[in-house]
Protein backbone atom coordinates (compact mmCIF):
# COMPACT_ATOMS: atom_id res chain seq x y z
CA UNK A 1 0.00 0.00 0.00
CA UNK A 2 1.46 3.57 -0.73
CA UNK A 3 2.25 5.81 1.43
CA UNK A 4 -0.30 8.24 0.15
CA UNK A 5 -3.04 6.40 -1.49
CA UNK A 6 -4.72 9.47 -3.15
CA UNK A 7 -1.82 11.00 -4.53
CA UNK A 8 -0.79 7.37 -6.08
CA UNK A 9 -3.91 7.35 -8.24
CA UNK A 10 -3.87 10.93 -8.95
CA UNK A 11 -0.69 10.41 -10.16
CA UNK A 12 -0.96 7.31 -12.13
CA UNK A 13 -4.06 8.47 -13.58
CA UNK A 14 -2.38 11.61 -14.77
CA UNK A 15 0.34 9.06 -16.50
CA UNK A 16 -2.25 7.10 -18.09
CA UNK A 17 -3.80 9.97 -19.70
CA UNK A 18 -0.59 11.46 -20.73
CA UNK A 19 -0.09 8.16 -22.60
CA UNK A 20 -3.21 7.72 -24.47
CA UNK A 21 -2.86 11.38 -25.31
CA UNK A 22 0.42 10.44 -26.89
CA UNK A 23 -0.59 7.27 -28.67
CA UNK A 24 -3.71 9.13 -30.30
CA UNK A 25 -1.84 12.19 -31.63
CA UNK A 26 0.73 9.41 -33.09
CA UNK A 27 -2.06 7.70 -34.39
CA UNK A 28 -3.25 10.73 -36.39
CA UNK A 29 -0.23 11.65 -37.13
CA UNK A 30 0.69 8.39 -39.20
CA UNK A 31 -3.28 7.26 -40.46
CA UNK A 32 -2.24 8.56 -43.78
CA UNK A 33 0.86 6.09 -43.96
CA UNK A 34 -1.42 3.37 -42.91
CA UNK A 35 -4.01 4.44 -45.91
CA UNK A 36 -1.30 4.83 -48.33
CA UNK A 37 -0.01 1.36 -47.69
CA UNK A 38 -3.51 -0.34 -47.68
CA UNK A 39 -3.56 1.32 -50.96
CA UNK A 40 -0.64 -0.24 -52.18
CA UNK A 41 -1.44 -3.51 -50.99
CA UNK A 42 -4.67 -3.28 -52.49
CA UNK A 43 -3.51 -2.61 -55.81
CA UNK A 44 -0.84 -5.39 -55.62
CA UNK A 45 -3.74 -7.83 -54.97
CA UNK A 46 -5.75 -6.42 -57.45
CA UNK A 47 -2.82 -7.30 -60.11
CA UNK A 48 -1.55 -10.72 -58.37
CA UNK A 49 -0.78 -13.36 -60.49
CA UNK A 50 -1.56 -15.91 -58.39
CA UNK A 51 -4.57 -18.35 -59.32
CA UNK A 52 -5.53 -19.18 -55.61
CA UNK A 53 -5.72 -17.44 -52.73
CA UNK A 54 -4.25 -19.58 -50.54
CA UNK A 55 -0.88 -19.94 -52.29
CA UNK A 56 -1.00 -16.37 -52.40
CA UNK A 57 -0.81 -16.73 -48.75
CA UNK A 58 1.85 -19.57 -48.99
CA UNK A 59 4.44 -17.30 -51.09
CA UNK A 60 3.44 -14.11 -49.00
CA UNK A 61 4.86 -16.07 -45.74
CA UNK A 62 7.55 -17.98 -46.69
CA UNK A 63 10.04 -14.90 -46.17
CA UNK A 64 13.69 -15.51 -47.16
CA UNK A 65 15.10 -13.43 -45.10
CA UNK A 66 14.12 -16.37 -42.23
CA UNK A 67 15.69 -19.73 -42.24
CA UNK A 68 13.85 -22.47 -44.46
CA UNK A 69 12.67 -24.34 -41.16
CA UNK A 70 11.66 -21.54 -39.53
CA UNK A 71 9.73 -20.44 -42.54
CA UNK A 72 8.35 -23.70 -43.16
CA UNK A 73 7.18 -23.81 -39.66
CA UNK A 74 5.91 -20.67 -38.85
CA UNK A 75 3.68 -21.14 -41.97
CA UNK A 76 2.19 -24.07 -41.13
CA UNK A 77 1.33 -22.73 -37.90
CA UNK A 78 0.03 -19.78 -39.29
CA UNK A 79 -1.97 -21.00 -42.27
CA UNK A 80 -1.49 -25.29 -42.00
CA UNK A 81 -3.35 -25.13 -38.66
CA UNK A 82 -0.86 -27.56 -37.90
CA UNK A 83 0.20 -27.76 -34.31
CA UNK A 84 3.27 -27.17 -32.73
CA UNK A 85 3.56 -30.61 -31.69
CA UNK A 86 3.10 -32.18 -35.29
CA UNK A 87 5.23 -29.88 -36.80
CA UNK A 88 7.92 -30.93 -34.09
CA UNK A 89 7.82 -34.63 -34.89
CA UNK A 90 7.64 -33.52 -38.75
CA UNK A 91 11.09 -31.78 -38.25
CA UNK A 92 12.27 -34.61 -35.60
CA UNK A 93 12.54 -31.87 -32.88
CA UNK A 94 11.46 -31.75 -29.06
CA UNK A 95 7.90 -30.03 -29.23
CA UNK A 96 9.40 -26.94 -26.23
CA UNK A 97 12.30 -26.82 -29.38
CA UNK A 98 9.84 -26.07 -31.93
CA UNK A 99 7.66 -23.88 -29.65
CA UNK A 100 11.16 -21.79 -29.32
CA UNK A 101 12.09 -21.55 -32.85
CA UNK A 102 8.87 -20.71 -33.80
CA UNK A 103 8.63 -17.60 -31.35
CA UNK A 104 12.65 -16.43 -32.43
CA UNK A 105 11.32 -16.26 -35.75
CA UNK A 106 7.81 -14.12 -35.11
CA UNK A 107 10.39 -12.05 -32.63
CA UNK A 108 12.48 -11.35 -36.38
CA UNK A 109 9.71 -10.80 -38.25
CA UNK A 110 8.77 -7.71 -35.30
CA UNK A 111 12.55 -6.37 -34.96
CA UNK A 112 13.37 -6.31 -38.45
CA UNK A 113 10.47 -5.10 -39.28
CA UNK A 114 9.87 -7.78 -42.51
CA UNK A 115 6.91 -6.59 -44.56
CA UNK A 116 3.71 -9.02 -45.10
CA UNK A 117 3.20 -8.49 -48.88
CA UNK A 118 2.94 -10.43 -51.89
CA UNK A 119 6.17 -11.11 -53.58
CA UNK A 120 6.55 -9.72 -57.11
CA UNK A 121 7.06 -12.72 -59.77
CA UNK A 122 10.88 -12.32 -59.79
CA UNK A 123 11.20 -13.34 -56.58
CA UNK A 124 8.72 -16.43 -56.83
CA UNK A 125 11.99 -18.54 -56.76
CA UNK A 126 13.30 -17.55 -53.66
CA UNK A 127 10.43 -18.49 -51.84
CA UNK A 128 9.71 -21.94 -53.74
CA UNK A 129 11.93 -24.39 -51.72
CA UNK A 130 10.00 -23.06 -48.15
CA UNK A 131 6.74 -23.25 -50.26
CA UNK A 132 7.11 -26.64 -51.62
CA UNK A 133 7.91 -28.23 -48.02
CA UNK A 134 5.05 -26.78 -46.72
CA UNK A 135 2.93 -28.15 -49.05
CA UNK A 136 4.60 -31.51 -49.07
CA UNK A 137 4.27 -31.41 -44.72
CA UNK A 138 0.60 -31.14 -45.27
CA UNK A 139 0.34 -33.69 -48.12
CA UNK A 140 2.31 -35.90 -45.36
CA UNK A 141 0.11 -35.47 -42.33
CA UNK A 142 -2.85 -36.24 -44.47
CA UNK A 143 -1.71 -38.89 -45.94
CA UNK A 144 -2.24 -41.48 -42.91
CA UNK A 145 -5.99 -41.14 -43.26
CA UNK A 146 -6.86 -37.16 -43.09
CA UNK A 147 -8.03 -37.14 -47.01
CA UNK A 148 -9.01 -33.41 -46.94
CA UNK A 149 -5.46 -32.52 -46.23
CA UNK A 150 -3.74 -34.53 -49.08
CA UNK A 151 -6.30 -33.32 -51.42
CA UNK A 152 -5.56 -29.57 -50.79
CA UNK A 153 -1.72 -30.57 -51.08
CA UNK A 154 -2.52 -32.00 -54.15
CA UNK A 155 -4.45 -29.09 -55.45
CA UNK A 156 -1.82 -26.49 -54.24
CA UNK A 157 0.76 -28.63 -56.13
CA UNK A 158 -1.11 -28.38 -59.84
CA UNK A 159 -1.94 -24.62 -58.44
CA UNK A 160 1.99 -24.19 -58.20
CA UNK A 161 3.09 -25.85 -61.19
CA UNK A 162 1.07 -24.03 -63.52
CA UNK A 163 2.68 -20.82 -61.55
CA UNK A 164 6.43 -21.70 -62.45
CA UNK A 165 5.99 -24.25 -65.56
CA UNK A 166 10.04 -23.80 -65.46
CA UNK A 167 10.75 -25.11 -61.94
CA UNK A 168 11.52 -28.81 -61.90
CA UNK A 169 11.06 -29.62 -58.45
CA UNK A 170 7.05 -28.21 -58.51
CA UNK A 171 6.06 -31.11 -61.34
CA UNK A 172 8.36 -33.25 -58.86
CA UNK A 173 6.64 -32.69 -55.83
CA UNK A 174 3.26 -32.84 -57.46
CA UNK A 175 4.50 -36.06 -59.09
CA UNK A 176 5.60 -37.54 -56.08
CA UNK A 177 1.70 -36.61 -54.05
CA UNK A 178 0.25 -38.12 -56.77
CA UNK A 179 2.23 -40.99 -57.00
CA UNK A 180 1.43 -41.65 -52.95
CA UNK A 181 -1.81 -40.80 -52.96
CA UNK A 182 -2.85 -42.95 -55.61
CA UNK A 183 -2.11 -46.00 -53.21
CA UNK A 184 -4.55 -44.43 -50.79
CA UNK A 185 -7.03 -47.27 -51.07
CA UNK A 186 -4.75 -49.97 -50.81
CA UNK A 187 -2.85 -48.49 -47.39
CA UNK A 188 -5.66 -49.44 -45.11
CA UNK A 189 -7.75 -52.51 -44.94
CA UNK A 190 -10.80 -52.14 -42.69
CA UNK A 191 -8.82 -49.18 -40.83
CA UNK A 192 -5.73 -50.80 -40.44
CA UNK A 193 -2.30 -50.63 -41.91
CA UNK A 194 -1.04 -52.58 -44.54
CA UNK A 195 2.39 -52.57 -45.96
CA UNK A 196 3.59 -51.96 -49.52
CA UNK A 197 4.69 -55.46 -49.59
CA UNK A 198 0.58 -57.07 -48.61
CA UNK A 199 -0.92 -54.49 -51.18
CA UNK A 200 -3.44 -55.10 -53.10
CA UNK A 201 -2.54 -53.76 -56.14
CA UNK A 202 -5.59 -53.85 -58.05
CA UNK A 203 -6.92 -51.29 -56.22
CA UNK A 204 -4.13 -48.72 -56.93
CA UNK A 205 -5.36 -45.69 -58.74
CA UNK A 206 -3.51 -46.59 -62.35
CA UNK A 207 -5.10 -43.13 -64.03
CA UNK A 208 -3.63 -41.05 -60.72
CA UNK A 209 -0.20 -43.17 -61.52
CA UNK A 210 -0.62 -42.38 -65.18
CA UNK A 211 -0.68 -38.09 -64.23
CA UNK A 212 1.80 -38.80 -61.66
CA UNK A 213 4.50 -40.06 -63.95
CA UNK A 214 3.18 -37.47 -66.53
CA UNK A 215 4.44 -35.15 -64.03
CA UNK A 216 7.25 -36.49 -63.47
CA UNK A 217 8.26 -36.86 -67.17
CA UNK A 218 8.18 -33.13 -67.42
CA UNK A 219 10.52 -32.44 -64.45
CA UNK A 220 12.91 -35.09 -65.68
CA UNK A 221 12.68 -33.16 -69.33
CA UNK A 222 13.45 -29.92 -67.71
CA UNK A 223 16.96 -31.38 -65.71
CA UNK A 224 15.37 -31.70 -62.69
CA UNK A 225 17.41 -34.58 -60.35
CA UNK A 226 16.07 -32.30 -56.85
CA UNK A 227 15.07 -34.03 -53.55
CA UNK A 228 11.26 -33.83 -54.95
CA UNK A 229 11.82 -35.47 -58.20
CA UNK A 230 14.11 -38.01 -56.76
CA UNK A 231 11.29 -39.03 -54.76
CA UNK A 232 9.14 -39.07 -57.46
CA UNK A 233 11.14 -41.54 -59.38
CA UNK A 234 11.28 -44.10 -56.15
CA UNK A 235 7.70 -43.68 -55.58
CA UNK A 236 6.94 -44.56 -59.45
CA UNK A 237 9.17 -47.38 -58.92
CA UNK A 238 7.21 -48.81 -56.26
CA UNK A 239 3.97 -48.75 -57.78
CA UNK A 240 5.75 -51.47 -60.41
CA UNK A 241 5.02 -55.50 -60.30
CA UNK A 242 6.99 -56.30 -59.43
CA UNK A 243 9.77 -53.57 -57.56
CA UNK A 244 12.88 -52.94 -58.88
CA UNK A 245 14.39 -52.49 -55.82
CA UNK A 246 17.92 -52.37 -57.32
CA UNK A 247 17.05 -49.26 -58.29
CA UNK A 248 14.90 -48.15 -55.86
CA UNK A 249 18.13 -48.75 -53.56
CA UNK A 250 20.52 -46.60 -56.30
CA UNK A 251 17.80 -43.85 -56.23
CA UNK A 252 17.59 -44.09 -52.57
CA UNK A 253 21.60 -43.21 -52.76
CA UNK A 254 21.48 -40.53 -54.63
CA UNK A 255 18.87 -38.67 -52.53
CA UNK A 256 21.34 -39.41 -49.84
CA UNK A 257 23.98 -37.91 -51.03
CA UNK A 258 22.11 -34.58 -51.89
CA UNK A 259 20.32 -34.35 -48.68
CA UNK A 260 22.71 -35.77 -46.02
CA UNK A 261 19.76 -36.65 -44.12
CA UNK A 262 19.76 -39.83 -42.08
CA UNK A 263 15.74 -40.33 -42.66
CA UNK A 264 16.76 -41.19 -46.15
CA UNK A 265 19.51 -43.34 -45.18
CA UNK A 266 16.47 -45.06 -43.52
CA UNK A 267 14.44 -45.63 -46.56
CA UNK A 268 17.62 -47.08 -48.37
CA UNK A 269 18.23 -49.37 -45.90
CA UNK A 270 15.15 -50.59 -46.41
CA UNK A 271 15.97 -51.09 -50.48
CA UNK A 272 19.26 -52.60 -49.26
CA UNK A 273 17.51 -55.27 -47.50
CA UNK A 274 15.61 -56.26 -50.32
CA UNK A 275 18.66 -57.03 -52.71
CA UNK A 276 21.12 -57.51 -50.13
CA UNK A 277 19.71 -59.09 -47.16
CA UNK A 278 18.25 -57.85 -43.55
CA UNK A 279 21.90 -58.09 -42.06
CA UNK A 280 23.49 -55.51 -44.23
CA UNK A 281 20.50 -52.65 -43.34
CA UNK A 282 20.68 -53.63 -39.82
CA UNK A 283 24.02 -52.41 -40.25
CA UNK A 284 23.11 -48.83 -41.78
CA UNK A 285 20.44 -48.82 -39.41
CA UNK A 286 22.19 -49.13 -36.67
CA UNK A 287 24.67 -46.43 -37.62
CA UNK A 288 21.77 -43.18 -37.69
CA UNK A 289 21.64 -40.96 -34.91
CA UNK A 290 17.07 -41.65 -35.32
CA UNK A 291 16.81 -42.09 -31.77
CA UNK A 292 13.42 -40.10 -31.23
CA UNK A 293 11.97 -40.86 -34.98
CA UNK A 294 9.57 -44.09 -34.44
CA UNK A 295 10.23 -45.44 -37.69
CA UNK A 296 13.86 -45.23 -37.17
CA UNK A 297 12.72 -48.21 -34.27
CA UNK A 298 10.17 -49.71 -36.40
CA UNK A 299 12.40 -50.56 -39.34
CA UNK A 300 14.95 -51.82 -36.83
CA UNK A 301 12.60 -54.30 -35.38
CA UNK A 302 11.34 -55.60 -38.46
CA UNK A 303 14.76 -56.37 -39.75
CA UNK A 304 15.81 -57.90 -36.10
CA UNK A 305 12.65 -60.19 -36.54
CA UNK A 306 13.68 -61.15 -40.32
CA UNK A 307 16.90 -61.98 -38.34
CA UNK A 308 15.11 -64.03 -35.94
CA UNK A 309 16.40 -61.95 -32.68
CA UNK A 310 13.27 -61.54 -31.24
CA UNK A 311 13.98 -60.16 -27.98
CA UNK A 312 15.34 -56.81 -29.32
CA UNK A 313 12.81 -56.99 -31.98
CA UNK A 314 9.71 -56.82 -29.12
CA UNK A 315 11.92 -54.03 -27.42
CA UNK A 316 12.39 -52.25 -30.90
CA UNK A 317 8.38 -52.51 -31.75
CA UNK A 318 7.59 -51.29 -28.46
CA UNK A 319 9.82 -47.94 -28.01
CA UNK A 320 7.98 -47.38 -31.55
CA UNK A 321 4.54 -47.80 -30.04
CA UNK A 322 5.37 -45.68 -27.51
CA UNK A 323 6.66 -43.10 -30.17
CA UNK A 324 3.40 -43.47 -32.25
CA UNK A 325 0.48 -41.33 -31.53
CA UNK A 326 -1.58 -42.67 -34.73
CA UNK A 327 -4.45 -44.64 -33.94
CA UNK A 328 -3.50 -47.00 -37.05
CA UNK A 329 0.12 -47.77 -36.36
CA UNK A 330 -0.34 -47.74 -32.66
CA UNK A 331 -2.73 -51.56 -33.73
CA UNK A 332 0.02 -52.80 -36.13
CA UNK A 333 2.81 -52.65 -33.92
CA UNK A 334 0.53 -54.00 -31.05
CA UNK A 335 0.03 -56.99 -33.82
CA UNK A 336 3.61 -57.47 -34.66
CA UNK A 337 4.78 -57.68 -31.13
CA UNK A 338 2.03 -60.10 -29.88
CA UNK A 339 3.02 -61.83 -32.98
CA UNK A 340 6.60 -62.45 -31.53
Amino acid sequence: MPDNPGAWLTTTARNRAIDRLRRERTLAAKAHLIAESEEVVEEEMDETMFPDERLELLFTCCHPALALDAQVALTLRTLGGVTTDEIARAFLVPEATMAQRLVRAKRKIRSAGIPFRVPPPHLLPDRLAAVLAVVYLVFTEGYSGRGDLSAEAIRLGRAIAGLMPDEAEAHGLLALMLLHDARRDARFVDGELVLLADQDRSLYDRAQIDAGRRSLEGALALGGRGPYVLQAAIASRHADEPCDWGEIETLYGELARLTRSPVVELNRAVAVAEVSGPEEALRIVNSLELEGYRYFHSTRADLLRRLDRRDEARAAYQRALALTVDDAEQRFLAGRIAEL
